[in-house]
């Protein structure tokens, strides 16, 4: 749905890399927002950290985010609960992208029902490279998505795998 309202949530990743890779794409896709929580690197001006470190930071983003960095509305939170109850009070689904989710109900994007379950306004929850999205954050969370790996690795990085889902969100 090319008119579906996407937020994406970037929750403690790490790599200054995957950010301005997500950013990029974020741009690519018309994403209408970015928050960045938790310990992710944010750029300029959103960065708290020294100017000489911020600035770094911000030099590494830019690397893969090509500009996307200044062009995309963004936000900082440093209370991720109350602004994922925040999005769910004003419509948006909250989407976890995991895998391997254990005791969870997950939804493979390849199967034709997920798309039934999936509303007008998105907000797509995306955690730590290797650790997922903290569990303390799984009871916010209204659909768990995942993308089905067919080789032997157990998932896609961060940033493929939020590409895929944001090619599958938009081709709806």
């Amino acid at each position: 749905m090319q008119n579906r309202e996407i937020v994406i949530i970037l929750h403690n990743i790490r790599s200054t890399y995957n950010v301005g890779s997500i950013l990029r794409t974020a741009d690519g896709f018309g994403v209408n927002r970015v928050i960045y929580s938790g310990y992710t690197p944010t750029p300029l001006p959103y960065s708290k950290l020294l100017p000489h470190l911020a600035a770094k930071l911000t030099d590494q983003i830019h690397k893969t985010a090509l500009g996307a960095e200044q062009t995309l509305k963004s936000s900082i939170t440093d209370d991720i609960k109350r602004t994922l109850i925040d999005l769910k009070n004003t419509g948006f689904q909250i989407i976890g992208l995991e895998n391997n989710l254990s005791g969870k109900i997950t939804h493979l994007i390849n199967d034709p029902e997920t798309k039934t379950y999936l509303k007008d306004k998105v907000a797509i929850l995306l955690g730590e490279e290797v650790l997922g999205i903290p569990k303390e954050l799984h009871s916010l969370v209204d659909l768990f998505l995942e993308i089905p790996m067919y080789g032997e690795k157990e998932s896609f990085n961060v940033s493929i795998a939020t590409a895929i889902l944001l090619f599958y969100l938009r081709c709806l």
